[in-house]
């Protein structure tokens, strides 16, 4: 876990899993994978297993004992929706997030199967943010399976953005998140792409974030686009409202 995350859209990352299984073409070069390997060689007892699925039942409440508002990545190092996952499991980690309401939780995954599966097993306040990763055209059809899950605010992670999406399903979205791939063997994002969505998004009036070009040094080639930063967010207590917070 951690207070400070260097992820550009959220605050913290709390992890009461870790370990994945690839699913699709943007699991390839999976940044997590890479980290969970070399936390095991520098001896971190939570990634014993690798990139093994592993559950930490013991962290499941940490987010209740931090104090201070915070938006919260949950298991940016899994998927809490893999098939592996108990629903017990998934259940607890929902009951903590609605007691520890002081915080909003932003959830990802590429299983949108197995969201809609479970969604109706677990309750959703409003303070879970729940999202679905869309890197190319071929997973469109996984907003279709998010816009029937009942979360009070639904988003989209293209990142990384491998294709040209045309036409997304913005109906029911709230927020949209764009980035290219970054580290080692990473595949190019086009420019056109990236406007693409961004126009799509604009045209709807849902907050659109561009989080990265990517690249090997994505520091140096940084996240402007078209000359401005694009990090528009919904507001937290105002979800599927025509306002928007801006950080230009």
């Amino acid at each position: 876990m951690a207070l400070n995350s260097k992820i550009e859209w959220t605050e913290a990352t709390c992890n009461p899993a870790t370990g994945c299984t690839k699913i699709s073409d943007g699991c390839a070069n999976c940044y997590a994978e890479r980290l969970a390997h070399r936390l095991k060689a520098m001896g971190n007892r939570r990634y014993a297993n690798g990139f093994s699925l592993t559950l930490h039942h013991d962290l499941i409440d940490l987010p209740l004992k931090w104090r201070e508002p915070k938006f919260v990545f949950v298991n940016s190092m899994s998927d809490l929706f893999h098939e592996q996952m108990p629903l017990s499991f998934i259940q607890s980690v929902f009951k903590t997030m609605e007691k520890a309401d002081r915080h909003v939780f932003q959830i990802l995954t590429k299983r949108s199967h197995r969201l809609l599966e479970v969604c109706k097993s677990v309750s959703w306040p409003s303070n879970v943010w729940m999202g679905v990763t869309v890197e190319s055209q071929k997973y469109v059809h996984r907003i279709s399976d998010l816009q029937r899950v009942p979360a009070k605010m639904k988003f989209l992670s293209i990142e990384p953005l491998l294709s040209h999406i045309p036409e997304l399903p913005l109906s029911g979205i709230d927020w949209v998140i764009v980035g290219g791939e970054s580290g080692p063997r990473c595949r190019a994002v086009q420019i056109e792409w990236v406007r693409t969505i961004r126009d799509q998004c604009v045209k709807k009036d849902v907050p659109f974030f561009f989080k990265q070009w990517g690249g090997m040094r994505k520091k140096t080639s940084g996240r402007l686009l078209d000359g401005k930063t694009w990090s528009e967010m919904p507001e937290a207590g105002n979800i599927h409202s025509e306002h928007r917070l801006v950080c230009a």
